[in-house]
C-alpha cells in the first residue's frame, strides 16, 4: 500500500514514518527541510524535497495514486503565530488545498490531517470533548479550524486529528524531538537542565491549580499508531467522525513537568517565572473517549514517567554523538 507522508522529516512524521515501514507500507517522504530534520529521513522511504506551497511540485508528487496521505507539514507554534499570522495562514492552510487539489487530480483518497487542540482556545469544559466550541486564540489553532472546516466539505475520505502536546522519544533514542525552533517545555527543559542553564517558565497566573499552564501529554509512539488506526478505517469505509481528540484525559502542569525532568535527569534545574506566552490557553487536556470507542485506540506508551525518560535518554545520545 502507498502511503504519501508530508512533514516526514519532522519529529512526529519521522516516527510515525518508520512505524509504517516497519508494518510493511510503501512511503514516500515530502518535506522541504525548513524545520525538518534530513537525519531523520527513513533510508527505506522514497524522500521529494519540495515545497508545498509551489503548484509544479505538487504536480509531480502526485503523478502517482496514493492509497492514502497523512498531513504532518504546517507550521506548530502559537506564540510564533502571534507575531506572523499571514506566514501561518499561507503555509498551513494554502498547502492543504494544493494537496486537496492533487489528491483529486490523481484519484488519490483517504486524508488523515494532523490538527491540534489550539482549535478549542480557552475552552471551559475540562477535559475536552469533540463537540465542545471551538474559539481559537491565536492564528496557529485559527488556521487549524480553517483546514477542518474546508475538509469537512471534501468528497475526499478524510479525518482530522486533534493533538494534545506530542511528547518522548523512541526508546531505543533513534528519534525524538527536534524542532527547529524549538518551543516545546519537555525538550527545553531537558537542554537546559544539561546543559545547567535557567529555563523561563511563562507564567504563574492562571487559573490552574498552581498557576501555570497545563497540559495532556501523549507519547509520540500512541500518537503515531493512532494515525495508523484511523488511515485503516478510512480505507475500510468506516463511518469515522470528522475529527478526534488524541490525548490521556490526564493533564499535567508546567510546574509538574519541571519536576519530573528534574526527576529522570537528576539534575537541578535553574528557572525564573517570565510574563505568560502570547496565545497559551490556561489548559488543554483531552476526552479521548471517542476514539478509544470508535477506534478501539488504546495507549502503551503516554504515562508521564515514560515520556519524559525517552525524552532525556534520546536527548543525551544526541549529545554523546557531538
Amino acid at each position: 500500500m502507498k502511503i504519501l507522508i508530508t512533514g516526514g522529516a519532522g519529529y512526529i512524521g519521522s516516527i510515525t514514518a518508520k512505524i509504517m515501514l516497519d508494518a510493511g507500507y510503501k512511503i514516500t517522504i515530502v518535506d522541504n527541510l525548513e524545520r525538518g530534520n534530513e537525519s531523520a529521513l527513513d533510508k527505506r522511504a522514497s524522500f521529494k524535497k519540495g515545497n508545498l506551497l509551489d503548484k509544479k511540485f505538487i504536480e509531480s508528487i502526485f503523478s502517482e495514486r496514493f492509497d492514502g496521505v497523512v498531513h504532518f507539514a504546517g507550521y506548530i507554534s502559537a506564540a510564533e503565530s502571534v507575531e506572523k499570522p499571514a506566514m501561518y495562514f499561507e503555509n498551513n492552510v494554502v498547502s492543504l488545498t494544493n494537496i486537496l487539489e492533487g489528491m483529486d487530480k490523481s484519484g488519490s483518497d483517504n486524508l488523515v490531517f494532523s490538527s491540534s487542540a489550539g482549535v478549542y482556545g480557552n475552552t471551559k469544559v475540562i477535559p475536552i470533548p469533540e463537540d465542545s466550541e471551538c474559539i481559537p486564540i491565536n492564528p496557529y489553532g485559527e488556521t487549524k479550524l480553517i483546514a477542518e472546516n474546508l475538509l469537512k466539505k471534501q468528497k475526499i475520505k478524510n479525518v482530522s486529528l486533534r493533538y494534545f502536546n506530542a511528547a518522548g522519544a523512541l526508546p531505543d533514542g533513534s528519534l525524538g524531538e527536534n524542532h527547529k525552533p524549538e518551543t516545546h517545555i519537555i525538550p527545553l527543559l531537558i537542554d537546559k537542565s544539561v546543559k545547567g542553564e535557567e529555563f523561563i517558565l511563562f507564567g504563574e497566573d492562571y487559573p490552574t491549580r498552581d498557576g501555570s499552564c497545563v497540559r495532556d501529554y501523549i507519547h509520540v509512539l500512541d500518537l503515531a499508531r493512532a494515525h495508523i488506526l484511523v488511515l485503516e478505517a478510512l480505507r475500510a469505509n468506516k463511518k469515522l467522525l470528522p475529527a478526534y481528540n488524541v490525548g490521556t484525559g490526564r493533564g499535567y502542569s508546567n510546574k509538574e513537568i519541571l519536576k519530573a525532568v528534574k526527576k529522570a535527569s537528576g539534575r537541578k534545574i535553574k528557572f525564573k517565572i517570565g510574563k505568560r506566552r502570547p496565545g497559551d490557553p490556561a489548559a488543554l487536556v483531552a476526552d479521548p473517549s471517542k476514539i478509544k470507542e470508535y477506534l478501539d485506540f488504546k495507549l502503551n506508551y503516554s504515562d508521564l514517567d515514560t515520556i519524559v525518560k525517552t525524552a532525556y535518554n534520546w536527548h543525551i545520545k544526541q549529545s554523546d554523538k557531538l
